[in-house]
């Protein structure tokens, strides 16, 4: 990919991302941290979870990898009778699923609440809130056809080296919920009340159907006529599937996590479950800024220096990366952390969210942002297992964590009885014991990448931090004291003010104790800023 189409999937990511915040801010805005809202996001997790291990990630790239060498090796017609394929595949298997998961969906709800009735759990059992529930499963369900079906078409396009609208294509899926389903919830229930949520889920299908046809005119542009064809015994069909297998293995654990986290978080009170997805949306925008970014730089390099063996530049390769988001992701910690009360107020403080969910959101914000470097740390380490063909162990480590985050999220819940930042808590000790895992499984493939260099760089950025934590914490304390009594655009001027500050603040004293990442970062910045 060149450096101009990196730009524009960076920008149409960062767009994503920023609407992806905006649609949590409605919510946030029109339901606060009700039960209902609780409903909604479980409802939402299943057909998601499907996304996100078959659509999205491992039919995509299992699809581009075996798209692309037909295309180079028979050329076009052969590619799209194998588009065709796929689609018609996918059309049918996936229609299958969304109706087994429509007929299944009391059954599905049943088993996501099933905690609520353990005995044990702070929550009781509302059947009011299990139909609606069980509706909105139903209702949504379909994104998962549509979001498979926009996938291959991305990959599609991804391999004519066409990168605009298939990263854009999300963004369509933000605006079309967000608007579609504002739309409809509104003339269900002009209060706000639950059944405006039912709207809210037919949004998510509309913004599947925008995903998938925004696409379709590059699409045409690049020469792709649809024509159905049950031709599955292909060799190009079976090489999709056997390379689907091991990144669903893969991605399964993170996702089974998700889904668990979310069964605890429902069953420990009313608005925690709304409470950990407001966090967490703010928690995502860092690493998908920062340690994303750095992970997309450096595989390329690891790959290249993992050719034909471990080459000596292997180490040093991942060495920088690992110091370059500690040095971006650092502050980002910091501020997440301390300044979390008025970010979270300035950010979803109005309408039906009130100072008490501002403090329980800021809480699991708190609770996630312990673990945020570790959780960066892992989007460069991964991947560096592939390079040198390993990839089987971080796998192996998911599904141990998995085990570690159920036994934790277990202890805090109904041994210790602790609230629900219990579970980001949680996240963030598994996000940091799967990081140390692979760390020291990496020094014994590959040799040492430089502990000792990242620990010096690491005693170095924790003093910057030091002092850009104490800026954070002043404006905290003198300033922040209640941010609900501040007019709004006081709190968001004090806090981009805090915020700027402490950036120049953190950047200056890494530069006077010779922290070398200050200038690679600035070079970056320097970089995007002249394209």
């Amino acid at each position: 990919m060149s450096a101009k189409a990196t730009g524009k999937v960076s920008a149409a990511v960062m767009a994503s991302r920023v609407l992806g915040l905006l649609r949590e801010m409605l919510f946030a805005g029109l339901f606060g941290g009700s039960k209902w809202m609780d409903c909604f996001y479980l409802a939402f997790r299943v057909p998601n979870l499907l996304r996100d291990l078959f659509a999205e990630g491992a039919l995509s790239q299992a699809f581009v990898t075996t798209f692309s060498k037909k295309l180079k090796a028979e050329g076009e017609a052969p590619a799209w009778a194998l588009a065709n394929k796929m689609m018609t595949m996918a059309a049918v298997f996936m229609s299958l699923i969304t109706l087994a998961g429509i007929l299944a969906a009391p059954w599905i709800v049943d088993f996501l609440t099933s905690l609520s009735r353990s005995g044990t759990s702070p929550r009781t059992y509302n059947p009011e809130e299990i139909g609606l529930t069980v509706t909105m499963v139903k209702v949504m369900y379909p994104f998962i056809l549509l979001v498979s079906l926009a996938a291959l078409v991305m990959g599609m396009l991804n391999a004519k080296n066409v990168f605009g609208m298939p990263a854009l294509s999300s963004c369509f899926f933000n605006l079309a919920s967000m608007i579609g389903g504002a739309a409809i919830g509104w003339w269900m229930d002009p209060t706000w009340g639950k059944d405006s949520l039912i709207g809210f889920s037919i949004g998510v299908v509309i913004g599947g159907v925008a995903q998938l046809i925004c696409q379709f005119p590059a699409l045409g542009r690049v020469g792709y006529r649809f024509k159905a064809d049950f031709g599955w015994r292909d060799d190009g069909v079976r090489q999709i599937l056997k390379l689907m297998g091991p990144a669903v293995i893969a991605a399964s654990a993170v996702q089974v996590n998700v889904v668990i986290n979310s069964m605890f978080a429902y069953g420990v009170g009313e608005g925690a479950v709304s409470w950990l997805s407001y966090a967490f949306r703010l928690m995502q925008l860092p690493i998908g800024v920062f340690g994303v970014a750095v992970a997309t730089v450096t595989l390329p390099a690891l790959s290249r220096a993992a050719v034909g063996g471990i080459g000596e530049d292997f180490k040093p390769t991942l060495s920088k990366g690992l110091r370059l988001v500690a040095f971006l992701v650092l502050p980002s910690t910091i501020g997440l952390v301390i300044l979390s009360g008025p970010i979270v107020s300035v950010l979803y403080e109005r309408g039906a969210f009130d100072a008490v969910d501002r403090d329980q959101t800021a809480a699991a914000l708190r609770a996630y942002g312990y673990g945020l470097v570790f959780y960066a740390w892992l989007k460069v380490l991964q991947p560096a297992f592939y390079a040198i063909d390993r990839r089987w162990l971080p796998m192996m480590v998911s599904f141990l964590s998995l085990a570690i985050n159920l036994g934790f999220n277990w202890f805090f819940v109904f041994v210790l009885r602790w609230g629900h930042e219990s579970l980001a808590l949680t996240t963030s000790i598994s996000a940091t014991i799967n990081f140390v895992i692979l760390y020291v499984a990496m020094r014994k493939f590959a040799g040492d990448p430089g502990t000792g260099v990242l620990l010096a760089s690491l005693v170095k950025l924790l003093l910057a931090g030091a002092v850009m934590g104490a800026v954070c914490h002043g404006a905290n304390h003198y300033f922040f004291m209640d941010p609900a009594h501040l007019p709004f655009w006081l709190r968001a001027g004090g806090l981009a003010v805090t915020m700027g500050v402490a950036a120049v603040v953190y950047f200056a004293a890494a530069k006077l104790l010779k922290v070398g990442e200050a200038n690679d970062a600035m070079e970056m910045v320097m970089k995007r800023l002249r394209r």
